[in-house]
């Protein structure tokens, strides 16, 4: 899994994780674990680009609600872009397109402006 940090105008640091294959239940776990770990440590802003994920299940939606719920805790933002074609069927069919903040582009995910959460 690919791990950059950029530096957003105004000095935010934007964690961007790219990961690759497959988002299921053999891999979600560990991925779930790294959003933690970026979330905890490095920053409370996460780009996930999903451009080499090819397939993606239950486990891997629920290891993203899960970043995105950590993200919001820590009063961050949670971010998804490139979804790849054949993973995008399950945002749809889930309607969890409405749930996440999807880009087209990680310039566009890392530009986007911070989501307010009502509490």
């Amino acid at each position: 899994m690919e791990q950059k940090t950029h530096t957003t105008k105004d000095g935010t640091t934007v964690i961007v994780l790219t990961p690759e294959g497959r988002l299921d239940i053999t891999t979600a776990w560990q991925f779930r674990l790294k959003l933690q770990e970026c979330i905890s440590k490095l920053s409370p802003h996460i780009v996930v680009n999903l451009s080499k994920v090819n397939f993606i299940d239950s486990s891997g939606l629920t290891s993203l609600v899960a970043g995105m719920r950590d993200a919001d805790k820590e009063k961050g933002s949670f971010r998804l872009c490139q979804v790849h074609p054949e993973a995008k069927l399950v945002f749809e069919v889930t309607v969890m397109d409405s749930v996440f903040e999807i880009f087209d582009s990680e310039d566009q995910a890392l530009e986007g402006t911070p989501r307010t959460i009502a509490s």
